[in-house]
């Protein structure tokens, strides 16, 4: 198993703050059944900046405590991007992460209550650089949690949208949960990630997440997400259902 958003690196962001808790969360992780995960430090977010060679400095640190324990895990460097007005700087100073060496799935984090206005000018940019925006956690999101409709532009242009495993299983309410069985219900999300940050707060739930999905939409659903795990890793074209249209009844005019 995949998890492609996981904040596992020690003392750079909001996630464990020493080797020993980074450990314990590696622990946890090779319970969950994830042979293969991907450290996202929150990048530019306005708190924290972990740059593209502190990343893969403190991923080589990591993976060598261990492989000396003999644990099996594999880790790959990534951030989780926060977006904004410096991020086609960062862009061209390389100082950005990708899921995969091609350089090709950016994972992109909007704020938490609000979607800037030049997101989709933003976004558009990068596509014809052949770059493709994954937006993160979307279902946590306040915009997107009141109308999960205005992923549609972005997912017309080729974004994809990962959802956090803890959001579907209840872990951050009955809301956000509601919002993330809409989302898979209708191919809104391609993928699921853990976003962990450690053992005792905000842990893994994939193998949680990826049993309910199996439940409610079978476990098709379950192996078409998965592969797309596959794919951004790999810097493989994503091939996953189309969007759903949305229930809601139209509304019509008096004539």
């Amino acid at each position: 198993m995949i998890d492609l958003h996981c904040h596992l690196l020690p003392a750079v962001d909001d996630g464990p703050e020493n080797l020993e808790e980074s450990l314990d969360m590696v622990r946890y992780a090779i319970s969950q059944g994830i042979t293969h995960l991907l450290c996202t430090p929150h990048h530019n977010n306005g708190r924290y900046e972990n740059e593209k060679q502190a990343v893969i400095e403190a991923v080589l640190a990591l993976q060598t405590e261990i492989d000396q324990r003999k644990l099996p895990l594999t880790l790959l460097e990534g951030q989780e991007v926060r977006v904004t007005g410096e991020l086609m700087a960062d862009l061209e100073n390389d100082r950005l992460l990708f899921t995969d060496l091609e350089n090709t799935y950016l994972l992109l984090e909007f704020p938490t209550i609000d979607v800037p206005t030049y997101s989709e000018k933003l976004f558009f940019e990068l596509r014809t650089k052949g770059i493709v925006p994954v937006i993160v956690h979307p279902e946590r999101n306040a915009k997107f949690r009141e109308e999960p409709d205005l992923l549609l532009p972005y997912l017309e242009m080729g974004c994809l949208a990962q959802l956090t495993a803890p959001s579907i299983v209840g872990i951050f309410g009955k809301n956000i949960q509601k919002t993330a069985q809409l989302m898979v219900e209708r191919n809104l999300v391609q993928m699921v990630a853990s976003d962990a940050h450690g053992i005792n707060k905000r842990t893994f739930y994939l193998k949680e997440a990826y049993e309910m999905i199996g439940q409610l939409y079978g476990q098709e659903k379950v192996e078409q997400m998965q592969q797309v795990a596959k794919d951004l890793v790999n810097g493989d074209p994503v091939n996953y259902p189309a969007v759903i249209e949305s229930k809601k009844k139209k509304k019509f005019g008096l004539f």
